[in-house]
Order: structure tokens, then sequence, then C-alpha cells
């Protein structure tokens, strides 16, 4: 039976752990006899209520490094999750869930596509301002990168799947925060918040900035640069836009807040040029020290996170006067022109 690693430590965990976790498939991806499912690991809280951070990986096939990274971080929850009393005591309030192969028969034939050939990152009805050509998504044919699928069909099956299981964990919950682990853009990591769609400030921009402010004042030594995605690129269809967008409709009192942590893949590549040439390359560390680093390297981002979805008091929490003078900063920072 054909199967990937990614999925195979995923049910690894899950048999290990047992009622100590709770895990679903989401949906099946399939291309012919392929047929892979798409696992959703939940730690913590039952209470909907309850504060909510989620990890997603894998979107884009070619991207294996972000499936991986997943899993790594994955694992980590689960054994702190089995020793830490502290992290024992802090998923009593919050509920930590991981969705590392979003696009599974991608990432086995190394495709940034799903298996029809839709970007599932440009898949969503949401029309960009001005979107980067090409790169912001085409409906030109399948043939080409970031198709985003055929006018007024139904979202792919791994995007309705993505989709139907955050917005079934942000719903009633107090706060939510969600990361989605990519790679493929600079020299650097980056944390991206919305929107893709557009260059304008997104409605929780004091939100963001605060977050950041509570990184580098806990952090200050942190190799992340933490921005707008638009002032990268903009593009049409972004997910994470549209359940931000649906969330923002009827949230009422309820915080979420989106990131896309953009692992700097041209380092890999700078470090080791002839990597270029492998369908994989330009995307994933190819060399095992490499590779192994970067798996290692977010738990700090992890734990963080936890930290600070368990503790809104200290960002999220923002009096009108914090949330202008958050504004302010924000956009003087991001937005300012020369």
């Amino acid at each position: 039976m054909t199967s990937l690693p990614e999925i195979q430590q995923i049910e690894k965990r899950i048999q290990s752990l047992g009622s100590s976790v709770r895990s679903e498939v989401l949906a099946y991806s399939e291309l012919g006899s392929l047929r892979f499912p798409i696992y959703k690991v939940t730690f913590g809280s039952e209470d909907p209520k309850a504060p909510v951070l989620g990890f997603t990986g894998g979107v884009h096939g070619l991207e294996r490094i972000g499936a991986q990274v997943c899993v790594a971080l994955m694992n980590s929850l689960a054994e702190l999750a089995q020793w830490d009393e502290t992290i024992k005591r802090t998923l009593q309030d919050i509920r930590v869930f991981f969705i590392p192969t979003v696009n599974p028969v991608g990432i086995y034939k190394k495709t940034r596509s799903n298996p029809r050939g839709v970007d599932l990152m440009r898949n969503a009805p949401v029309e960009g301002d001005a979107p980067a050509r090409w790169v912001g998504g085409q409906r030109f044919s399948n043939r080409f990168p970031w198709y985003r699928g055929e006018v007024g069909a139904p979202m792919e099956i791994e995007a309705q799947a993505l989709i139907a299981a955050v917005e079934k964990e942000i719903a009633q919950s107090s706060l939510a925060v969600t990361i989605d682990v990519h790679s493929g853009f600079g020299f650097q990591d980056r944390i991206w918040f919305p929107y893709a769609k557009t260059i304008k400030p997104f409605p929780d921009l004091p939100l963001a900035y605060s977050l950041k402010d509570l990184l580098d004042r806990t952090y200050p030594h942190h190799f992340y640069r933490f921005e707008p995605q638009a002032q990268s690129y903009t593009t049409h269809g972004d997910l994470w836009d549209y359940l931000y967008d649906n969330h923002l409709q009827a949230r009422g009192e309820k915080t979420y807040l989106p990131l896309c942590l953009e692992m700097g893949s041209w380092l890999w590549v700078k470090k080791n040029p002839w990597q270029i040439f492998r369908a994989e390359g330009p995307f994933n560390p190819i060399k095992g020290h490499r590779q192994r680093r970067t798996l290692r390297r977010h738990n700090t981002l992890m734990e963080f996170l936890i930290r600070a979805v368990a503790s809104p008091q200290a960002w999220a929490a923002l009096s009108e006067l914090q949330k202008e003078d958050f504004d302010k900063k924000a956009r003087e920072l991001w937005y300012a022109t020369n």
C-alpha cells in the first residue's frame, strides 16, 4: 500500500497517544490508485469557546518541508503533553490542532498543485485588488502553476476540508491563531499576516502589531521578519483571507489572527546551488543536516504561540487607547511611504 512517511508518523503518533489525543480524517485526496487521508490531530480543551492554536502544512506539495515541520512540532508537543506539568495545565485551558498534510497527493507527486492541477492557495473565491502577474493566480490552464480552478466551480476537496476544519475550531473560540507553514520566498524566515488580496491594512492591524511586539520583547534576537504578506506580493484566492473575512462578519467579540510562516528557502539553495536542478530543490533543505536544523528551528515559535494564546491579556485584550497607539505604530512601520 502506497503511503507517505509524514502520514505514517502521524498515524504512529495517534496510535501511541490513544485517548489523550483526538484525531479525525477530514477527507481523502485521490488520484487514480492513490488515496491519502488528510489527518487532523487535536490536543487540549474540548470547550468550543477555549482559545485555540492551529498549525497546517503541506498545502503546496513541492514545499514538503512545511508538512515535515508541522509533524515535528506535533511530535514535540505530544511528548511535552506526557511529562511537562506546565503544558498539561495549559492544555486544560486551550486547544492546539495540527493538519500537517493538506495536499498529500501533491507531496507524493512533488507538485505544487493538488491532484486536479489546482493551486489550493489560489482556490478560494477571493478576488485580489492587483494580484501579481501569474503568481497571483490564473485561470488559463491547470498545465501551468498558480491555477485557480474554473470560474464558479466548488473549491477543491482539500481546500474544503481545511476550511471546514478551521471554521469549526474558530467559530466559538474567544481567541484563535493559526499558522500555515510554507517555504520558498527569500533568504529569511517570515511571519506573514493578512491580507494577501490587497496592500490595504486589514482590520486587526493593532492585534498583529501587538503580537509582533510581544515576540520582539520576549525573544529580541529571534530570526523572523514579521510583516504583511501583501508587501511581498498580492494574490487571488487566498484561503486564509477567505477564512478571516468570513469570521470577521460573524465574530462578535471573538478574535482570529491567521498567520503564515514562510521559510526562506533561497538560503538553502545559496548554500547548495546544485539542488536547484532537483524537483524539490528550490523549496526544501536537501542536505540532511540542514533538514534536521529546520525541523528543530521553530520549536521556540510554537511554545511562544502556545503561551500567547493561553495569555491573551498580554497582547490580545487591547483597550481602545492601545488599539489607537498600535495602529499608528503599525502604519508607520509597515505602510509609511518615503
